[in-house]
């Protein structure tokens, strides 16, 4: 596996204690501990939601090519490109519905958009690198 994925898969890991306290925030926001209206309760919903299952995505990325015996550097480009949308599509569901009372998203909301192009990079290489290996197996 190639160096710099294992750098960016060890951080992944440790990103995952951000998003168990991000949970907690969303516990405190549901009891009312903070105050947030209904777009936000539900945008903070979908960026928690979309933060755990994407990390998830971007490790087994990382681990199937691998595995498959796609070259490291696709491998690599793939998986980060995948991991790159778990931090930017919560960071837009976030950061556009900041402020006291916020009627709709704000401009940060592009960044929802950009994380779901870095997704679908990520996992058109990662196939066709997983793909690749299969038909060349044959």
């Amino acid at each position: 596996m190639h160096p710099m994925l294992l750098i960016v898969l060890g951080a992944t890991l440790l990103t995952v204690i951000g998003i168990a306290f991000g949970g907690t925030f969303l516990l405190r926001v549901a009891n009312g501990g903070v105050p947030a209206n209904d777009l936000q309760k539900t945008f903070f919903r979908a960026g928690h939601a979309h933060a755990g299952v994407l990390v998830t995505l971007g490790l087994l990325v990382a681990v199937l090519t691998h595995v498959a015996g796609a070259s490291p550097g696709w491998s690599a480009a793939g998986a980060i490109a995948v991991l790159t949308a778990a931090i930017l599509v919560p960071l837009g569901f976030f950061l556009s519905v900041l402020g006291p009372n916020p009627a709709r998203p704000g401009r940060m909301i592009a960044a929802v958009w950009f994380g779901a192009a870095s997704l679908t990079a990520g996992l058109a290489v990662s196939g066709v690198a997983v793909l690749a290996e299969g038909i060349g197996a044959l």
